[in-house]
């Protein structure tokens, strides 16, 4: 099982940004799936985060302006990230809590999967 995020760039201060991130392999299920950032400097923090039920958290530093969806028939999370500031600068990882399923095709326990980050810089 493999995360991949898509979307890391440059973006002006009051502008929007997506992210996506896929998740390939041999997938039973989820649990939820999410985003975090590490600004440089700082500890990796929770941006976002959805559970299979679509109960969904946020940092309270980007409530009201970013929003995470997802689409698990595509075994995809997204991260619309609108208003943003130069302090939302950061590399952004997505994770999964994943049930995969094995060689002998059994399902295994569910997993936290990481995908590499990708970085969002915001200009002033």
């Amino acid at each position: 099982v493999q995360l991949q995020a898509f979307g890391g760039g440059l973006v002006q201060s009051g502008g929007f940004w997506r992210l996506s991130c896929a998740a390939s392999g041999r997938i039973f299920s989820f649990n939820a799936m999410g985003w975090y950032r590490q600004a440089p400097g700082k500890q990796r923090e929770l941006v976002a985060r959805m559970s299979t039920s679509d109960s969904t958290t946020y940092a309270d530093s980007v409530k009201g302006r970013f929003t995470i969806s997802r689409d698990f028939a595509k075994n995809t999370v997204y991260l619309q990230m609108n208003s943003l500031k130069p302090e939302d600068t950061a590399v952004y990882y997505c994770t999964a809590d994943i049930y995969p399923i094995d060689s002998d095709d059994f399902v295994r326990g569910a997993m936290d999967y990481w995908g590499k980050g990708t970085l969002v810089t915001v200009s002033s």
